[in-house]
């Protein structure tokens, strides 16, 4: 029912910036959560940031004040500013959409049925 689609991804030295896109269609964008994850090879999907219809948003601690998170509805698109990135920021990034069951739990990722491709992002010192 609802088809995610990122872009933006990239190769950046550190302490650069770069804004990730994820395009949704599909019905009922406006009722999910839609959040970031992030995965590198042997590790687990980690909540990246999450952001409501409405605006709200969280994020996790290793970004705090670097990333920001967006949406414009009218467009059904969410976006990932992200400043000052470091090596440790490399992964494949996903978008998800999913049912909101409060923002202390946005970084379960069985709460998000829908994710989009990956976009890699390459951070290098």
């Amino acid at each position: 029912q609802v088809q995610l689609v990122e872009s933006g991804g990239g190769l950046v030295q550190a302490g650069a910036s770069l804004r990730l896109s994820c395009a949704a269609s599909g019905r009922t964008f406006s009722t999910y959560v839609m959040a970031w994850f992030r995965q590198v090879p042997g590790k687990e999907r980690e909540f990246v940031a999450g952001i409501r219809w409405s605006g709200y948003s969280d994020f996790a601690d290793s970004v705090k004040g670097r990333f920001t998170i967006s949406r414009d509805n009218a467009k059904n698109t969410v976006y990932l500013q992200m400043y000052s990135l470091k090596p440790e920021d490399t992964a494949v990034y996903y978008c998800a959409a999913g049912v909101d069951r409060g923002v202390t739990k946005w970084h379960r990722t069985y709460d998000y049925p829908y994710w989009g491709q990956g976009t890699q992002v390459t951070v290098s010192s």
